[in-house]
């Protein structure tokens, strides 16, 4: 019997599913999707960072070929393109990115809680890039303790393309969905309404 079909055979609830690793061996390259979200804010220097030649190259060595870039409302605006190995979709907004993190094999987004929180309930590899000119940052400290929980990768704009070379995506945890409640209180910890 052939192993490799047992995920198709018995497939696992999404919420069960463990994180794959980006470096999983397969006979075949599917198609693989990163997906960069800096919510209704702009992080230029989030979207130019990952649009750079060195960030895109490890990218492609990582085994993605579709990258999809939602700018919000920065100045940034990177010119889609499509060519055999890679594909490059830009937009500001949609009503939703349930489908784009749905599609994703790797979501990198600002740090946000909203962002984070879907993604990780999605059951996606999240890497949080936090932005260092924000004042009195606690995006910065919910991402700490994401990280520490095993729940997600954080680094810096000018840290991306070190950490995506380096990470190991089999040792996320996946977050336990439905529990906002958690969320909440942890957020109101983070940012001191609670003790």
């Amino acid at each position: 019997m052939d192993f490799r079909l047992l995920p198709l055979l018995f497939p696992l609830p999404s919420h069960l599913r463990h994180i794959r690793s980006s470096n999983s061996e397969s006979g075949t390259r599917a198609m693989k999707r990163a997906f960069v979200t800096v919510g209704t804010t702009s992080f230029d220097d989030l979207v130019a960072r990952v649009v750079a030649n060195d960030t895109v190259q490890i990218l492609k060595s990582l085994g993605y070929n579709h990258l999809v870039l939602q700018i919000g409302r920065g100045t940034v605006v990177p010119e889609p393109f499509s060519t055999e190995p890679f594909t490059l979709d830009v937009y500001r907004y949609k009503e939703s990115l349930k489908e784009d993190l749905q599609q994703a094999d790797l979501v990198i987004s600002h740090a946000g809680a909203g962002s984070c929180l879907e993604s990780l309930e999605k059951g996606k590899p999240l890497v949080v890039v936090v932005n260092e000119k924000l004042m009195n940052n606690h995006q910065f400290e919910l991402a700490k303790q994401l990280h520490k929980e095993g729940h997600l990768f954080y680094c810096t704009c000018s840290m991306l393309p070190g950490l995506l070379q380096s990470m190991d995506l089999s040792t996320l945890k996946c977050y336990p969905p439905g529990q906002p409640e958690k969320f909440s209180a942890f957020l109101d910890k983070v940012v001191g309404l609670q003790k």
